[in-house]
């Protein structure tokens, strides 16, 4: 049964599965990934891959993705568009850590040449992505959802990668999910969505639902619309839309990186993403003498982390700007 996958992914029985249900069948082509087929696509399919678990201990999105399976499943939802359903880090899930050895959400780029456990399973999902758009190229689309580890202003927004030609977003999909604001990348940064989107022009987004918690303590309640935007795209329909103007838009201004060992940043470890720092304010330190000062604009921090790895990324610095006309 397809309700079964996912429970017996999460305690490490990687069997596989297959089977069908209504408007298709379903099939396991790897340990922690589950390719549904539509018999007769929905005339507004897209090719669309869900990706979660990406970091271990991010449960949220794992209960949506058992929702959608239920309701298709249950025939509750009628599949109607190709679906690449992905948990990622399956060691860091059942250990219930962010990740085992390294940030796998920093790996995926074709010419990687690190070894390990993450590094192979990066290049693992890359192969699975690639040959799902190789099967299935129309107007692709990859939801990568996460959870932050602290409180936010917005505690749903949308990661845009980047990209130098980029493919268009649609905003108002983004608005009817009842995602609260979207935060424009500013380079390269290899994650899974920008996989999907560098290599794949991909309409692609990290998203965002709220805070890190253990499994059964998520308010999947306040995820409503990422719940129904999912059973949309599973349906092969349009997802609903909402007003861009109740979005705020932000800008990566800059990335501040753990550059020194003793790096530090000078804010409260509880600061809460988005929240903004007058001109004038150091943000880091080190004991080499470098640091951050935010300069004549104030400049709000998202995912602050101080105790990454060595010239890994510890922050990012961002401000308000307007949507961009794509969308």
């Amino acid at each position: 049964m397809l309700d079964d996958w996912l429970a017996l992914t999460l305690d490490g029985a990687d069997r596989a599965h297959q089977g069908r249900l209504a408007g298709g069948h379903y099939r396991t082509i790897a340990p922690g990934v589950l390719e549904l087929t539509p018999t007769r696509p929905a005339d507004q399919a897209r090719s669309v891959v869900i990706s979660a678990g990406i970091h271990g201990n991010e449960t949220a999105p794992i209960e949506l993705v058992g929702e959608l399976l239920a309701a298709l499943e249950a025939g509750v939802v009628t599949l109607g568009a190709p679906l690449l359903v992905i948990l990622g880090n399956l060691p860091a899930i059942r250990a219930g850590t962010r990740f085992v050895e390294t940030n796998l959400n920093r790996l995926f780029q074709r010419d990687l040449d690190a070894s390990g456990d993450e590094p192979e399973r990066a290049r693992q999902l890359m192969q699975q992505v690639d040959d799902f758009y190789t099967r299935y190229p129309t107007r692709p689309l990859h939801l990568d959802m996460h959870t932050a580890i602290r409180d936010s202003r917005y505690p749903r927004f949308a990661v845009v990668p980047f990209t130098e030609h980029q493919p268009s977003s649609h905003w108002a999909a983004l608005a009817g999910a009842e995602m609260q604001a979207v935060l424009l990348q500013h380079q390269h940064s290899w994650t899974f969505s920008h996989y999907s989107r560098h290599y794949h022009a991909a309409e692609a987004y990290t998203l965002e639902l709220g805070k890190v918690r253990p499994f059964g303590a998520n308010d999947l309640d306040a995820l409503g619309g990422m719940r129904r935007c999912l059973a949309q795209l599973a349906a092969g329909q349009a997802p609903s839309a909402g007003q861009v103007e109740a979005l705020r838009f932000f800008q990566v201004a800059v990335e501040l990186m753990r550059d020194h060992p003793s790096f530090r940043l000078t804010f409260a470890e509880d600061v809460a993403n988005f929240t903004e720092f007058a001109p004038g304010t150091r943000l880091s330190e080190d004991d080499s003498g470098g640091g951050f000062v935010v300069g004549p604009e104030p400049l709000a921090v998202v995912f602050p982390n101080a105790r990454v790895e060595l010239n890994a990324r510890a922050a990012l610095l961002v401000r308000p700007c307007a949507a961009p006309g794509d969308g």
